[in-house]
This record gives C-alpha cells, structure tokens and sequence, in this order.
C-alpha cells in the first residue's frame, strides 16, 4: 500500500510541475504591451509630421538627439512612458518621441534598389514599376512572404524580406 501510495504523490508531482512548466512557457511567450496604450511592443508606426525631434528620454526637458526630417518614414515602438514613445529607425538609432507625431499609417522603406513590384504576390508575375532602394511606400496588405504596396502611383506586390517595417511573421488583411 505505501508503494503504491508514492506512486500517485508522484504522478501528482509530475502532473503539477508540467502544469507549472507551461504556465512559465506561456508566461515567457506572452506578448509585451505597452503600458500606455496597452498595444503591442514592439510595433511599427509612421512619422505624421515632417519634422520630429528624438529626445535622449520621455520629456521636454530631456536633450534633443536629432531632428527626423521624413514624413512618412516607418519607425518602430520598442517602449511607452506617458505620452512618449521610445522608437528606432531602420538603422537602430532611436529614443524618444512624442506620440503626436507618430502615425498608425503603416509604411515600409525599400531595402533593396529596383525592387520589382509584381501584378500578384509570385515571383514570374508580371511587374508594374520598380522602386528604388530608401523609397518609402504605404503598407496595405502582407502574406506570410509576401506584402502589397503602393508608392508614386503604383500598387504591387513585393517580397517582405525586401522591405524594412513589416515584421517577418506579421499578416495583414
């Protein structure tokens, strides 16, 4: 009987570590989100204003770094603190930013020079216009491998790996 009895204490012991184990997993892989806005860390968004300075931290009193001169560039939200957000560019430099100026418009910049956009999302579909690498373009929709575009007039489809702004398992409809 006490055999037994040690069995089930520890079949109870694995059962209830395997629980724990997954809870931890799940825990781990959990999305981060911001703490102002409850959305999503990272995510990308758009400069909304031609100009907007990059602070060395979240306040007016903090040194402005640098001034981002391109309306439109795509950015990418790693933190939240109040009213600012902590981005980077496509380059890793970043800090802070104040969400008025950001955008939830999405636009990527082309990583790649002459990237083909495509009729449909295949490699021997027809082209309709090639974009220079640094063009910015607005993000529309996204595949797994896969995003349309649009730049000067043109719509497509590109490969996302070619494109800075769009997260490699991201999808968009």
């Amino acid at each position: 009987m006490q055999f037994s009895g040690m069995i089930r204490t520890n079949r109870m012991c694995v059962l209830v570590l395997s629980i724990l184990l997954l809870t931890l997993a799940a825990a781990a892989h959990a999305q981060k989100v911001g703490s102002a806005t409850n959305l999503p860390l990272p995510r990308y968004v758009s400069l909304k204003a031609a100009e907007g300075n990059v602070r060395r931290g979240p306040s007016l009193t903090h040194r402005i770094d640098w001034i981002y001169k391109r309306r439109h560039m795509p950015l990418r939200i790693t933190a939240e603190h109040g009213h600012w957000r902590r981005v980077e560019d496509r380059d890793g430099m970043g800090g802070w930013v104040h969400y008025s100026l950001l955008s939830g418009n999405r636009t990527v910049i082309v990583e790649h020079d002459m990237l083909t956009l495509r009729v449909r999302p295949e490699l021997q579909s027809p082209a309709t216009a090639a974009l220079e690498a640094g063009v910015i373009a607005r993000l529309e929709s996204c595949s797994a491998e896969w995003c349309r575009v649009s730049s000067g007039g043109y719509r497509g489809w590109v490969q996302k790996r070619r494109l800075w702004g769009v997260a490699s398992d991201e999808i968009r409809q």
